[in-house]
């Protein structure tokens, strides 16, 4: 699963809800955070089945592509600790409904543009 989408009609109290997919919180989480110029999360969970990791029902294993200028004079490793503080809640084990794994590419839109097909 990816989503392009941002559901800008969630307010932060709403990011816990049950009803929302790990999906939709990252991405709510995430815009709400670092207002992206592009957001790509894909759910990889399907890819883990049957590892230590994941989670029966899935939803644990989540790779991010994220465009933003709040990463301009970051370093790659501040980044993603930013974003592992972000979304911290979601993290846990498994069983307990929690995510396990999260791949991050990180860029500032200078970054994306250098390498993005023309």
């Amino acid at each position: 699963m990816s989503t392009n989408l941002s559901r800008p009609d969630l307010s932060r109290a709403d990011l816990s809800r049950a009803d929302l997919s790990r999906a939709e919180r990252l991405t709510a989480t995430l815009t709400a955070m670092f207002s992206p110029d592009v957001l790509r999360i894909t759910d990889d969970s399907a890819h883990h089945a049957g590892h230590a990791g994941a989670g029966a029902a899935g939803e644990t294993h989540y790779s991010v592509l994220m465009v933003s200028a709040t990463f301009r004079g970051i370093s790659r490793v501040a980044r993603s600790r930013a974003v592992h503080a972000a979304l911290a809640a979601e993290f846990g084990e498994p069983a307990q409904g929690g995510m396990h794994a999260l791949a991050l590419t990180l860029r500032t839109p200078e970054e994306h543009a250098a390498i993005a097909p023309r």
